[in-house]
């Protein structure tokens, strides 16, 4: 796909804030008619930019409001420990971000879980799997932000 412009954009910008909008109205809200803003819509999934599309369920609903945030560190940094990490870690459900970092923590995962119960089970999942040797466990107190909304100003040109 060429470079995105202004209609891509607003295409993409409204798609985050709801996937589910009919097409007259997506269209409508970009400045478009439904057929050359489908078009754009499947160039944007085709090329990429659209990897799929989702319902955001809401955790504490669905008692998994316990963010724990977890950092590992290693003195392993071999390619097999790390896909045997990776490994560990792909069926988990709970763990629902996870992270190669630079700086003092090697890796940080981020994990979904109803109580503290529920986390200690998961931990013994997981080191059941795996040998970890350095684990910091950090509850988060409060959200104050959590968005699945990617930046698009980085997309123009000239950034």
């Amino acid at each position: 796909m060429a470079k995105l412009d202004a209609f891509d954009l607003r295409i993409l910008a409204r798609l985050q804030e709801d996937a589910s909008l009919p097409l007259a109205e997506l269209a409508e809200s970009v400045g478009l008619s439904p057929s050359p803003c489908w078009r754009r819509v499947q160039k944007l999934e085709e090329g990429g930019y659209i990897k799929r599309r989702v319902a955001l369920l809401d955790r504490e609903k669905l008692n998994a409001g316990v963010t724990v945030f977890i950092a590992v560190r290693t003195a392993r940094h071999s390619m097999e420990w790390l896909e045997r990490f990776h490994s560990a870690v792909q069926d988990l459900p709970e763990i629902v971000d996870f992270y190669r970092m630079s700086g003092e923590i090697d890796y940080l995962l981020k994990a979904c879980v109803s109580d503290i119960a529920a986390y200690d089970a998961l931990y013994k999942k997981l080191i059941s799997r795996i040998d970890l040797s350095d684990v910091t466990s950090m509850f988060a107190m409060e959200e104050l932000k959590s968005t699945t909304a990617v930046p698009l100003g980085f997309a123009l040109p000239g950034h």
